[in-house]
């Protein structure tokens, strides 16, 4: 019996405009579903709701939250790479999940249930700043280290 865990992303792309090509929801999601296509133990789909845009589920007795998150952060770097109009040297993805401890806030089988990891993928050319922003280090501080992650990803 497999234990299927589920992830919904979002996306924040703090770059400046004009240095990578803007990425509609449908775009960001094609990024992970072209992008882990090879794994077959995991899926991926494009979800309507106002902030998550893709949903991924995966057998979580066989990865782990973060293993996705870096297969994740890596298919999104490479897809910024590979990118014939990018004109930004260098950039951070990140990767910042976690895990849903209150009731949800919604019906909707596109909101984050309790359960569930919520993982905003940031892109940014000043992670600490962005980090700093969102006051990461205090809000994590009082969470379980199992129920909190952040993948870098350095894109040059």
């Amino acid at each position: 019996m497999t234990a299927t865990t589920r992830m919904l992303l979002s996306h924040n792309c703090s770059l400046p405009d004009g240095q990578v090509s803007s990425l509609s929801r449908a775009d960001f999601a094609n990024v992970f579903i072209a992008g882990l296509k090879t794994h077959s133990d995991i899926q991926c789909s494009l979800i309507e709701n106002p902030h998550w845009v893709l949903e991924v589920l995966f057998d979580g007795q066989q990865k782990s939250p973060t293993d996705i998150a870096k297969l994740c952060a890596q298919s999104l770097g490479s897809k910024r790479l590979a990118e014939p109009d990018k004109k930004i040297a260098s950039h951070t993805v990140m990767l910042l999940g976690g895990l849903k401890t209150t009731p949800a806030s919604g019906t909707s089988p596109t909101s984050l249930q309790t359960g569930e990891w919520g993982v905003d993928v940031v892109e940014t050319v000043s992670p600490d700043q962005f980090l700093a922003g969102l006051n990461w280090d205090t809000v994590t501080a009082s969470k379980p280290p199992e129920q909190i992650f952040k993948v870098t990803h350095i894109v040059e």
